[in-house]
C-alpha cells in the first residue's frame, strides 16, 4: 500500500499536470478527439499523437486494453521537453515501475545520453501486443497536444507538458501497422491515455471509442464528456445501454504478473442467436483465481476469439438457424462461409441471425447484426467472423476489433461501466460521420 508521503507526491504531481496543461491550453476543456484509421492490411486500428517540441505527428497502434503510451525513442527523437524519469521519481510511481538502473542494451554509449538512453532511470515494458512480447524501456515524459471538441467538431489544440510514456524499440513493431512507431494504451491503468488526460484537465475518466469499418474513413476516440454527435445529427450517447466493467485480478500480459489485468472484461452470462440459446460451458463465462475465463474487449484482436467449445457451439447454432441458405467452402481463419449472393442485404448488413451477448440480466445484452458477425473474405464470399481460439485460452471470449466497428462503446472508468449502443446504422449514421471539419 502506498504511504501518506506518497500520495502526497502522486497529488501533487497531478496537480502540477493540472495547472501546466490549464495555463498553456488557456482554457479547460471538456473533451478531446482523435481520429482513428483502421489499417487495410493488418485489419489493426490506428492514431496519431501530436508528441515533443518541435511537434512530430507520431502515427501509433492504438490498444484498447494496454497500459501506456510508447514510442520508439533511439532514432530521430529530437525535443527540447524531453525528460527521463529518473529513479524514485513521481512518474515512476505513476508508471507502477519496479525496474531502475542502467542505460538499456540496445543503447550505443552517448554523449550527452539522448532519449531512452539515460542511467539512473526507472523502466517499464512496453509490448507487442500481437506477438505478445515485450521488451524493457525508459519511462519519460514530453509535452503532448491534442485537439479539444465540444462532441461535434474539433476545437482548438491544447497540451500536456508533462505526459508520461516509455520508450519502445523496433523489435516490438512485427506484425503492426505499416508506419506505426509505437502504441497507444487505453487501458486501466494510472499512465494510459484516459488516465492521464483525465488528470490534466479535470474532466472525468472516461473515454469514447468508435471504429469505423471504412480503411478510407476515420472513427474516432473521445477523451471525457459526451455528446458524441455523428452526422446527421445524432448524439450516439443517448441510446447507450450499460453493464458493468470486471477488472481481472491477474494481468493477461506476460510482462505485467503479479498486477491486475489493465484490459477491459464484462460479465457475458450466456449467448443467444435469433433468440436461442447457445448450449455452452458457463462456468468459462467467469473469470477464476488464476484469472482464467471471461469476457475482454480488444481492438488488436481483427475478429473475435472464442474458446474451441463455445466456437463450435455458436458455428452449430448460426448454421441451424439459417438454414435455409448453403454454405459454401471455409476460407481461413473462418471456419462457416456463405455466398454474398444468396444473402438479402439490409441497413445493418447482410441478413443473418441476429448474436445476443446477454449480459446481467436478460433483458440487457448486446446484439451483432450481420455487419458485425460476417466478414467479406472477397467480393462473393462472406464468412462468420469468429475464430477457434484453442481448448485452454487464458480469455475464454474475445470480442475482436470487427464485432466493435459502427457501435459506439463509452467507457467509464470512474464508475466501472460500458455504455455500448449497438449498431449505429439502425440509426442512419456510422463511426464514419464524426465531423472532424475545426470549427476554431
Amino acid at each position: 500500500m502506498a504511504t501518506p508521503v506518497l500520495h502526497h507526491f502522486l497529488f501533487l504531481f497531478l496537480l502540477m499536470l493540472t495547472s501546466a496543461a490549464t495555463s498553456t491550453a488557456k482554457f479547460r476543456p471538456k473533451a478531446l478527439v482523435l481520429p482513428v484509421s483502421k489499417d487495410s492490411a493488418t485489419h489493426l486500428y490506428t492514431t496519431k499523437i501530436n508528441q515533443r517540441t518541435p511537434l512530430v505527428s507520431v502515427p501509433v497502434t492504438l490498444h484498447l486494453g494496454g497500459r501506456f503510451l510508447w514510442v520508439l525513442c533511439l532514432e530521430n527523437y529530437t525535443s527540447s521537453t524531453y525528460r527521463p524519469a529518473y529513479c524514485g521519481s513521481t512518474p515512476c510511481s505513476l508508471a507502477r515501475s519496479h525496474e531502475c538502473g542502467q542505460i538499456q542494451w540496445q543503447c550505443k554509449i552517448p554523449e550527452p545520453p539522448s532519449p531512452g538512453c539515460h542511467n539512473n532511470t526507472c523502466g517499464q515494458f512496453p509490448d507487442n501486443p500481437i506477438t505478445i512480447s515485450a521488451v524493457g524501456g525508459e519511462v519519460a515524459s514530453d509535452l503532448v497536444s491534442i485537439q479539444s471538441t465540444d462532441g461535434s467538431n474539433p476545437g482548438r489544440a491544447v497540451t500536456v507538458p508533462h505526459f508520461i510514456f516509455v520508450c519502445g524499440f523496433e523489435v516490438l513493431l512485427f506484425y503492426q501497422p505499416s508506419g506505426v512507431r509505437g502504441v497507444a494504451g487505453l487501458g486501466q491503468a494510472r499512465i494510459s491515455l484516459p488516465s492521464q488526460f483525465s488528470s490534466a484537465f479535470g474532466f472525468p475518466r472516461k473515454f469514447a471509442l468508435c471504429l469505423s469499418s471504412s480503411t478510407k474513413s476515420n472513427g474516432v476516440v473521445f477523451f471525457g464528456n459526451g455528446p458524441y454527435n455523428f452526422l446527421p445529427g445524432i448524439d450516439a450517447s443517448k441510446s447507450l445501454l450499460y453493464t458493468p466493467i470486471f477488472i481481472n485480478p491477474v494481468s493477461t500480459t506476460i510482462d505485467f504478473k503479479g498486477e491486475k489485468s489493465s484490459d477491459y472484461f464484462i460479465g457475458v452470462t450466456s449467448i443467444k442467436i435469433n433468440g436461442r440459446e447457445v448450449p455452452i460451458n458457463k462456468t468459462l463465462l467467469s473469470i477464476d483465481s488464476e484469472g482464467n475465463g471471461g469476457t475482454k474487449i480488444s481492438t488488436v484482436n481483427p475478429y473475435s476469439v472464442l474458446q474451441t467449445s463455445i466456437y463450435n457451439a455458436l458455428v452449430k447454432v448460426f448454421a441451424e438457424e439459417l438454414k435455409g441458405v448453403k454454405s459454401v467452402a471455409a476460407v481461413k481463419p473462418f471456419k462457416l462461409c456463405y455466398r454474398t449472393a444468396d444473402l438479402r442485404s439490409t441497413r445493418v448488413g447482410p441478413a443473418v441471425p441476429e448474436i445476443d451477448l446477454v449480459l446481467q440480466s436478460e433483458s440487457v445484452y448486446w446484439r451483432i447484426f450481420g455487419a458485425n458477425s460476417m466478414v467479406a473474405v472477397s467480393d462473393k464470399v462472406v464468412c462468420l467472423g469468429a475464430v477457434d481460439g484453442g481448448e485452454n485460452p487464458m480469455t475464454a471470449i474475445v470480442i475482436g476489433g470487427h464485432q466493435l466497428e459502427d457501435n459506439l462503446l463509452e467507457f467509464d472508468l470512474a464508475n466501472h461501466r460500458l455504455g455500448f449502443s449497438s449498431s449505429l446504422l439502425f440509426k442512419q449514421t456510422s463511426c464514419a460521420n464524426f465531423n472532424f471539419t475545426s470549427v476554431v
